[in-house]
């Protein structure tokens, strides 16, 4: 979105070293989409030749361009193939205020150094400081709470964070849960096993599990059942200890299910509850256990709640703008 404007109308000369045609080509993007990103995000006008950059707007915007074209091209001189969706991703971690007002002399390293994911396939950085105090918290509670909208990153650094703890055998199995309610359609007669009936509720999960452990070493663990893939009714009555679970979808769960789901916690283990509430499909009249939790538990100790907004989504520009956009409808209902 078009950014407030600040400060008094100014321009900045930037001289980027060393001078690597490539690299500069790789920060500029194919016919300068990268450029054009910057400029419309936050409102300024780039003008390049070779390594020198000329970038006129507001005050507050020209420094936090100038910062972000360092980090950048920082990044691509150490090999990272920059994309339209990294350029969007870092708008996003670094936030304008943030650039504009960081007197830190690693703003450079920003990028490289937040806290990481492993897992011996793949290294998940969380973007911004919400995904990163999210990360934080399920490292440091039993039970955590990731609230809100699509494209935040809830779910998937949930999942990363999960294989790691199996990786390290901080963890003996991990549970991914979800309620099996139809997303208000209604699907009719599903045919097959019960795997392959729950299987279409649960493919985000599966997805997330596939790019961080790979296809046959999936499979291999949910058969040696180190990773079980449920729904949530299938809860009822156990006890889970060291173990990592997932509620995926938690808007979806009734007030007496999440109290089932919760007081299945056991030693050794941790419980990420994930889900939007401005998403709920239960039957009209029926309350979100999500919503419910959130005042029950708000203050309980051992338990976190991490908030994501609009500004942390971390997919295609305009679901950010989308999200706002029906965030914008509530409130104005609401009032």
């Amino acid at each position: 979105m078009e950014q407030a404007q600040s400060g008094t109308p100014t321009h900045k000369s930037l001289k980027l070293e060393p001078n690597d045609p490539r690299a500069l080509a790789v920060l500029c993007g194919q016919f300068d989409q990268h450029i054009q990103l910057i400029e419309q995000r936050l409102d300024v006008s780039i003008q390049s030749r070779g390594n020198q950059f000329r970038i006129e707007g507001f005050e507050k915007e020209v420094q936090s361009t100038t910062k972000l074209l360092k980090q950048l091209y920082k990044s691509v001189i150490k090999g990272v193939e920059l994309t339209p969706d990294m350029v969007h991703l870092s708008l996003n971690e670094a936030g304008q205020q943030q650039l504009a007002t960081s007197n830190h002399g690693d703003d450079s390293d920003n990028i490289e150094s937040i806290a990481s994911i492993r897992t011996r396939k793949l290294l998940v950085k969380p973007r911004g400081a919400n995904q990163k105090g999210y990360v934080q918290a399920i490292r440091g509670h039993d039970i955590n709470f990731g609230i809100g909208p699509a494209g935040t990153g809830k779910t998937y650094l949930a999942v990363a964070c999960a294989v790691e703890a199996l990786e390290k055998e901080q963890v003996q199995r991990i549970l991914l849960v979800r309620p099996a309610v139809e997303a208000g359609e209604k699907l009719g007669f599903l045919p097959g096993d019960l795997s392959q009936k729950v299987d279409p509720y649960l493919r985000p999960l599966y997805d997330a599990l596939y790019e961080m452990l790979g296809f046959e070493r999936v499979d291999k663990l949910i058969e040696r059942h180190v990773i079980e893939v449920a729904p949530l009714a299938y809860m009822r009555g156990r006890t889970l200890n060291n173990a990592f679970i997932i509620l995926d979808e938690s808007q979806n769960t009734t007030r007496e299910q999440m109290k089932m789901f919760l007081t299945r916690i056991g030693f050794g283990s941790t419980a990420v509850i994930t889900g939007d509430t401005t998403q709920v499909d239960l039957p009209k009249g029926v309350r979100s256990g999500l919503r419910h939790a959130t005042e029950v538990l708000d203050g309980v100790e051992g338990i976190s709640f991490t908030h994501f907004k609009s500004k942390d989504v971390v997919r295609h520009p305009l679901v950010q703008r989308i999200v706002e956009a029906y965030d914008a409808l509530d409130d104005e209902n609401d009032g």
